[in-house]
């Protein structure tokens, strides 16, 4: 169900993102807003450069392929869906930009009318694609409402949020069929034997969006006796990282902190390097810590499965599924937030 409407929508954001508009192109005129958009959305949210809305655009792209959402369709069998006027309300996060993209996808596909509660970190570029979305199928005008404080009774919901909002989320929709998300984290398992091309893979992962999204990389599993030199000695083109403002500020509290507290830490000028047990770490710092073997480490990931969201390496783990370098930025359409599948959930509420 409206699945060419996606795929023009990715080929919309092909053009955004690549610059090759033509004007006979149906829809020139969106490709200009949305590119203009895109370009100064740093105004409206310091952490959204137009760099990394980009890469997000660059990754639906990919997603939103013909070939990948007919294999998606075919395998949920949603070419035959009925529409639905069961309404789904999606309460989005505000991390990185249009994170609630893959749930707007979901919830549209498999026939049900959309509610959505913009994070109001993000709100003005989901808005302008549920608008493009609407011009490339008209009937989708009538199956999407923005909820703006006035409730609109709805039959499920998706949240996404912190442990803090999970909290509240699951007392005050516990009534209704939901997917509640809370904080997750993505961590690497490095060997000892990456290449230059896998460092720079890995840099990507720990600084898209800056370690702001659940897909980036927060903390560095390394063997014991690690060269902490080599790691930051190939990570050093990622520098330019320092030139945001709120990433610098971020870096510099962070520093002060550990510094006052006397904490054992490595600073290359732009990323701290703190050996810490913990998966979450603040931005501008990445966590560290050290494993015996790989075997004792898949079992602990596996044990601690509802705090990853992936695992980057070049290496197979036991118990436990990765991504390679470079990739954690990237899911597939199949690749459902927290591994819950949400056509699934969406299924059973028919």
């Amino acid at each position: 169900m409206f699945s060419n409407a996606f795929i023009t929508l990715g080929q919309i954001f092909n053009k955004v993102v690549y610059g090759n508009n033509d004007k006979n192109y149906e829809y020139y005129t969106e490709v200009n807003n949305l590119l203009e958009l895109v370009n100064s959305y740093y105004n409206y949210n310091g952490w959204f450069s137009s760099e990394f809305v980009k890469m997000q655009l660059k990754s639906l792209t990919e997603m939103l392929n013909e070939n990948e959402i007919n294999n998606f369709a075919n395998k949920y069998q949603l070419n035959n869906i009925q529409l639905s006027d069961k309404k789904v309300k999606i309460i989005s996060a505000g991390n990185i930009p249009l994170v609630c993209f893959h749930d707007i996808f979901c919830v549209l596909v498999s026939g049900f009318k959309l509610v959505i509660k913009y994070s109001s970190k993000d709100k003005l570029l989901p808005m302008a694609v549920l608008s493009i979305l609407s011009k490339i199928e008209p009937q989708l005008k009538d199956r999407i409402e923005e909820e703006t404080g006035t409730n609109i009774k709805f039959d499920a919901i998706i949240a996404t949020g912190n442990n803090n909002s999970g909290r509240y989320f699951d007392y005050y929709f516990s009534k209704y069929p939901n997917i509640i998300r809370k904080n997750r984290n993505s961590v690497a398992v490095l060997t000892g034997n990456e290449t230059e091309e896998d460092f720079k893979s890995l840099a990507n992962d720990i600084f898209a969006y800056y370690g702001l999204g659940c897909r980036s990389v927060s903390k560095i599993y390394v063997p014991q006796g690690y060269d902490y030199n080599i790691f930051f000695k190939n990570i050093l083109f990622a520098s330019d990282i320092i030139n945001n403002a709120k990433y610098s500020d971020n870096y510099d509290y962070n520093k002060a902190v550990y510094l006052m507290s006397d904490a054992k830490i490595l600073d290359n000028g732009f990323l701290l390097l703190k050996q810490d047990r913990g998966m979450s770490s603040p931005v501008g710092v990445l966590f560290c810590e050290e494993y015996q073997n790989l075997e004792q480490l898949g079992e602990y990931f596996n044990d601690n499965k509802e705090l990853l969201q992936c695992v980057v390496s070049q290496t197979e783990i036991p118990q436990i599924k990765t991504v390679c370098f470079g990739q954690a930025q990237h899911p597939k359409l199949n690749d459902f937030a927290d591994g819950v599948d949400t056509i699934e959930f969406l299924k059973s509420i028919i």
